[in-house]
């Protein structure tokens, strides 16, 4: 072994560890008696939860050289290692809890051979304890390899918060005395961090035992045996929701427990459990925020706003450039953030819920600003929702509206899983909340997409006022887009009034801006144009125009095949096909048309509510036309169930008619009257609707 692999310089001068003084017994190279808890195995708690499956992966340390439980602090690394030492009182076991941050070699070795000689391993006389506290001469860990590899069984040595060890040399040593005490030693390190051995050759030879982070979290059954231990009762929904926000870290759930116990209603205490003010804090505070420097502190503060971020987006946030580095130092030093693949990262809930909390303390009125440079950044790289969602958060409603509109997806409001999402969003940003076009057009959209006609048509207009009043240099493609966002609601506005012209009007405008936006950015929003052409065409349908409305719809129908964002005008569009083979008196082609419309909501998850209804309003016709009155009447009640956008006059006249026929069929021309009598409020007369009404 040469001096490579212990330390550089000469051999430190060794003594006798077996010399004692009478009060105090063995002494550590300062001359200091050795401190007797860092050789006691921790006792569990009466609440501890022995864990067959992690029991059984640790049975692996006794048949490798090298066991490695490699975990975040307090995820019950040391009480595992303890259970499991507890169950094999046969085996001669030294343990070591390892406190030489800062300190030497050499007081590292004098502390490991006193473990050793604590446990009941014999020692033989010319292995002597190191003179000096900061260097172990060549001598020591040969002797010690040699000592140990011709000992009839193993001995396991436990290295317990072995994080604390960062000395290069000490690894190199104990990697030597490891490959060379074969098979009298079995090194079980129990540690946050990677340590410095060579862990891929052990890996690569099959005599490495890992247990990490992941594997020591808690499964759901486990936790609930966790709750019961301490008295707790809960149901499988409470259970879950604890470990998902806690993602099953061990200290996590106990001291949520603790908290539930003392509370009248555990389930809710659990619920509302404020991390920020409880023994959660305290432990992560001090056993992760405070071990970090100053600036790693300040990341982990600002980041804590973010749900994932990459180093980029952390990088913008605190305006640093290194993140990338601290980042993965980080996430090896189980410091509570974890890399989730890709370069993305996301730190763990319970300590994300802490550091926001202190960030608010730390730096009062920072959090707006972070939110804003995370949404900038967002944008940017074309991450749309985040974007919104950091927007919302930095209370910036002119950047967040205006992202939404230039990135031409207004027409989310009224398509796919999104239009619950965005109407929860920009609900928040209130009637002062951004006061340019794009404001105004999101605005719009929202009263619009509930069904308000006059109200949306009222946010329309102002938004083509502030639009025409805005000042200065303006990107030639956003203002398309605002204008394209104006041509939309436009034409939604024109066929929920009944007034065909200014819909053609809008999709012109519409068609002439295309030409000035990118063609990335229509592909990616297949929606819009999908439901420009709907709403094209059941304007053209109701002002008698069948052949244009056929035309107009069955693009509409071909809009953006199979995706999810063009589901409902596709539907929309199919059904009302669907209606025109009707009013052409094709029942069997009109009822294929329907039910193939209904194919699409149910291939696409629509719920019923949010589908136009059509489909069922044409099978209802068919149904009467075949005297299948029960059937028609059941189809016809469910016709009402539509998506408030798609409430035009053609559905409304429709629903009218059909019910009107229903009446004729059973006798009551009195009822049928009433069901057409009324008529329907259009700006236009439509001629079919009006055929229609006086047979």
């Amino acid at each position: 072994m040469t001096s490579a692999h212990l330390g550089d310089g000469p051999p430190a001068v060794e003594r006798h560890a077996g010399s004692y003084d009478p009060q105090t017994g063995p002494h550590d190279p300062h001359g200091d008696p050795f401190l007797r808890t860092r050789f006691a195995v921790p006792a569990p708690p009466d609440t501890f939860l022995r864990r067959e499956r992690l029991a059984g992966h640790l049975d692996g340390a006794l048949r490798t050289p090298l066991t490695m439980v490699n975990g975040s602090a307090g995820a019950g690394k040391t009480l595992l290692v303890a259970d499991w030492v507890a169950g094999h009182p046969e085996l001669p076991v030294a343990w070591l809890t390892t406190d030489t941050d800062g300190q030497g070699a050499g007081m590292f070795w004098a502390y490991l051979l006193q473990a050793l000689r604590t446990s009941g391993v014999p020692l033989p006389e010319n292995i002597a304890s190191p003179a000096d506290a900061n260097r172990v001469g060549d001598a020591l860990p040969a002797r010690l390899a040699a000592h140990l590899g011709g000992l009839d069984r193993p001995v396991v040595l436990v290295l317990d918060e072995f994080d604390r060890v960062t000395a290069p040399e000490i690894a190199a040593q104990l990697d030597f005395l490891l490959r060379h005490s074969a098979p009298g030693l079995r090194l079980v390190l129990v540690t946050r961090t990677e340590p410095l051995l060579p862990l891929h050759r052990y890996r690569a030879a099959g005599e490495l035992t890992e247990i990490r982070d992941a594997e020591l979290a808690f499964t759901p059954v486990e936790a609930a045996r966790l709750m019961e231990a301490h008295g707790l009762r809960l149901s499988p929904a409470a259970v879950r929701g604890v470990v998902e926000r806690t993602r099953g870290w061990a200290a996590g759930l106990r001291l949520c427990a603790l908290a539930a116990e003392e509370a009248p209603d555990p389930e809710l205490c659990l619920k509302e459990f404020e991390a920020d003010r409880s023994a959660v804090a305290d432990f992560l505070l001090a056993e992760v925020l405070k071990r970090q420097d100053d600036g790693t502190q300040e990341l982990l503060l600002r980041v804590s706003v973010l749900d994932r971020f990459g180093p980029r987006l952390a990088n913008a946030v605190t305006g640093r450039a290194d993140a990338e580095a601290v980042l993965a130092r980080l996430h090896r030093g189980n410091a509570f953030v974890q890399h989730v693949g890709h370069g993305v990262y996301r730190l763990h809930p319970l300590f994300a819920e802490i550091l926001r909390a202190h960030l608010r303390m730390r730096r009062p009125g920072l959090e707006p600003e972070l939110h804003r440079r995370a949404a900038v950044c967002l944008r940017t790289a074309g991450a749309l929702p985040a974007a919104l969602g950091h927007g919302a958060a930095a209370d910036d409603w002119e950047f967040t509206a205006t992202a939404l509109v230039d990135d031409l997806a207004l027409g989310q409001f009224f398509t796919g899983p999104r239009a619950d999402i965005l109407d929860a969003l920009f609900t928040r940003m209130g009637p002062r909340g951004g006061d340019g076009p794009a404001p105004e057009l999101v605005r719009a959209a929202a009263r619009l997409s509930r069904g308000d006609v006059a109200g949306g048509a009222a946010r329309l207009r102002r938004a083509r006022e502030r639009l025409r009043d805005s000042d200065g240099p303006a990107d030639m493609t956003d203002t398309a887009a605002v204008r394209m966002s104006c041509a939309l609601l436009d034409a939604l506005v024109a066929r929920l009034s009944g007034a065909p012209g200014h819909a053609e009007d809008a999709v012109r405008e519409a068609e002439a801006l295309r030409n000035l936006l990118p063609a990335e950015l229509l592909d990616r929003h297949p929606e819009f144009f999908a439901l420009l052409l709907d709403h094209l065409g059941s304007a053209r349908l109701w002002a008698g125009d069948f052949a244009g409305a056929r035309a107009a719809l069955s693009r509409a129908v071909a809009t953006g095949p199979g995706a999810p964002a063009t589901a409902l005008p596709r539907e929309d569009a199919l059904a009302r096909l669907a209606l025109l083979d009707v009013l052409h008196g094709w029942p069997g082609r009109a009822e294929r048309t329907a039910r193939a419309a209904l194919a699409e909501t149910e291939r696409s998850g629509i719920a019923r509510p949010a589908s136009s209804g059509v489909e069922r309003l044409v099978l209802a016709a068919v149904a009467v036309e075949r005297e299948d009155l029960g059937q028609a009447r059941a189809l016809l009640d469910t016709a009402g169930e539509s998506h408030p956008a798609l409430r035009d006059p053609v559905l409304e006249a429709g629903h009218a008619l059909v019910a009107a026929r229903l009446h004729l069929a059973r006798g009551e021309p009195g009822a049928a009257w009433k069901a057409v009598e009324p008529g329907v409020p259009a700006d236009a007369v439509s001629p079919w609707a009006r055929g229609e009404t006086a047979l």
